[in-house]
């Protein structure tokens, strides 16, 4: 199966969740400045969302220009990524709206790691069809980058509990490290088409 139908539901997915997100937002009452001083968390976690859902439209887009077709199998490990992608608003309110709270700090790096696990694993089921010399192979190489993110999505996890503003910004770090560009797709495929 050509790759055009799971592109096109995983962008509408991810545009519908940027979506749900700001318009979770609260308009605050009052004309002036300081009205949104209550709104600023809930404000942090919107930003920090809306980057980590555009780092993974980004990364998607070039991971399925390097795949020549999809199975089942891809599709359902698809899915599976956009099922963890789909509590981004969840986890997103509830850290915003009780201000960066352990309880809540935890399940924001659960489901960043269940995220970032699923998208390893649909990786992998792509390089499972299109083989080990396939482009997304050669350009992925040992994927050192996306294995760092889980490591540190489990060590915000376990840190929401001692101090949630490691735990917090162990996100943004992580974030920061995937706004850098991941230019082995892109590379590759330049490569690859001759450009």
């Amino acid at each position: 199966m050509p790759t055009r139908r799971i592109e096109a539901f995983s962008d509408a997915v991810i545009a519908i969740l940027i979506t749900v997100m700001v318009l979770e937002l609260r308009i605050p009452h009052g004309g002036t400045w300081s009205a949104l001083r209550d709104s600023v968390p809930v404000l942090l976690t919107y930003l920090l969302s809306f980057v980590y859902l555009g780092i993974y439209w980004n990364n998607h887009h070039h991971l399925l220009m390097a795949t020549k077709r999809v199975s089942g199998l891809v599709l359902w490990a698809n899915l599976h990524l956009l099922f963890w992608l789909s509590l981004i608003p969840f986890t997103t309110g509830w850290l915003g709206e009780n201000e960066f709270a352990e309880a809540p700090a935890a399940a924001y790096g659960i489901v960043l790691l269940a995220a970032g696990l699923a998208y390893l694993l649909l990786q992998a089921a792509i390089i499972h069809l299109q083989g080990e010399g396939s482009l997304l192979a050669q350009a992925l190489g040992r994927d050192l980058k996306g294995k760092l993110s889980a490591l540190l999505y489990a060590l915000a996890i376990g840190l929401a509990f001692v101090n949630r503003w490691l735990s917090v910004g162990i996100y943004v770090i992580a974030a920061l490290m995937w706004l850098i560009p991941d230019r082995r797709l892109e590379r590759t495929l330049s490569d690859a088409l001759g450009e």
